[in-house]
């Protein structure tokens, strides 16, 4: 029962009731992009736009969006949820609410939107609820946390779009991402920033469905 209770937990966003209370000091994060050197938190420069994206573990998905060509700078860290400031201890719980997201920094003059959605929905299975893979929970469910109502509407387009595509590949699945306005950002440890760069080898859980997601 204990493990069934548990996985419940893992798998059932909390309301404000059951969520965990947090605090109201940030965690402390790293002040550069172990990469580029950016400002992590910024300034960043005039003309950016930025985007939230959530596709299971956040180390790889990380990997995929700073390697984009357009893109200024990315971190991880966790939207969507309820607790203020959460460690990710905390997230992994199921108990915040948090989705483990990427922030991505972007100039709309090198990268389209729609470039970064489709990005975001071939490399991950956006079919598969609140998982990816074997990484099992709320904090692992796709998402996209967006910033303006045009960003919302290329989004569900896009959504729509790939709905059709995994249909006539016969994939047979609907698709569970979150589409909405992005809540707050809070950055993770250093400790997971820009992981892959500074763990080569180390675990990457992105499986995409093998679908072309005809856009951009």
């Amino acid at each position: 029962m204990f493990l069934i209770d548990m996985f419940n937990k893992k798998t059932l966003l909390p309301d404000a009731e059951t969520a965990l209370p947090g605090r109201s000091q940030e965690i402390p994060t790293a002040e550069t992009h172990f990469v580029s050197g950016r400002p992590l938190k910024g300034p960043y420069p005039e003309g950016m736009k930025t985007v939230l994206f959530g596709m299971g573990c956040f180390w790889g998905a990380e990997r995929l969006f700073w390697r984009t060509p357009g893109v200024h700078v990315t971190a991880v860290g966790y939207s969507g949820g309820l607790t203020p400031n959460p460690t990710h201890q905390e997230t992994t719980t199921g108990l915040t609410g948090h989705a483990e997201v990427v922030l991505v920094v972007y100039d709309p003059e090198k990268v389209s939107f729609a470039r970064l959605l489709k990005t975001f929905f071939e490399e991950h299975d956006p079919t598969q609820g609140m998982r990816q893979g074997n990484d099992i929970g709320t904090t692992y469910r796709s998402a996209v946390h967006v910033h303006d109502e045009e960003q919302l509407a290329e989004a569900n387009a896009a959504r729509n779009i790939y709905r059709k595509a995994l249909k006539s590949s016969g994939h047979g699945h609907e698709i569970t991402t979150e589409i909405g306005m992005a809540g707050p950002f809070y950055f993770a440890e250093d400790y997971h920033q820009q992981y892959l760069a500074k763990n080569p080898d180390g675990y990457c859980g992105l499986r995409g469905t093998g679908v072309n997601c005809p856009i951009g």
